[in-house]
């Protein structure tokens, strides 16, 4: 199993930038992939970025291409989501997740951390 907790979070003005991390327990993390999704007031959970197990790959929305950028340190079992260029669209709960393969859809990720708070002022 893998706990996870995301922090990082803020208010930060348009145009500027947010680093999340997510903290990961359990000695199987680096077999899993992780991913980030976003959940708006009224709407559904979306995807916004993956990293596989060892880091090589990484997949994007199109909505954040270019200025978000997925990491991991598997040795501190950790996972980052750096977002520069922020928009006030942006504003959300993130998620960060595991999976036993990089995916975009929310229902192929067996974990969840409890979500952190993202606000985009314009």
């Amino acid at each position: 199993q893998v706990q996870l907790v995301e922090y990082g979070g803020g208010l930060v003005q348009a145009g500027g930038s947010l680093r999340l991390s997510c903290a990961a327990s359990g000695r199987t993390f680096n077999s899993y992939a992780m991913g980030w999704f976003r959940q708006a007031p009224g709407s559904e959970r979306e995807f916004v970025a993956a990293i596989s197990w060892s880091g090589s790959n990484t997949y994007y929305a199109d909505s954040v291409k270019g200025r978000f950028a997925i990491s991991r340190d598997n040795a501190k079992n950790m996972v980052y989501l750096q977002m520069n260029s922020l928009k006030p669209e942006d504003t959300a709960v993130y998620y960060c997740a595991a999976s036993d393969l990089m995916r975009v859809t929310s229902s192929a990720y067996d974990y969840w951390g409890q979500g952190t708070q993202v606000t985009v002022s314009s």
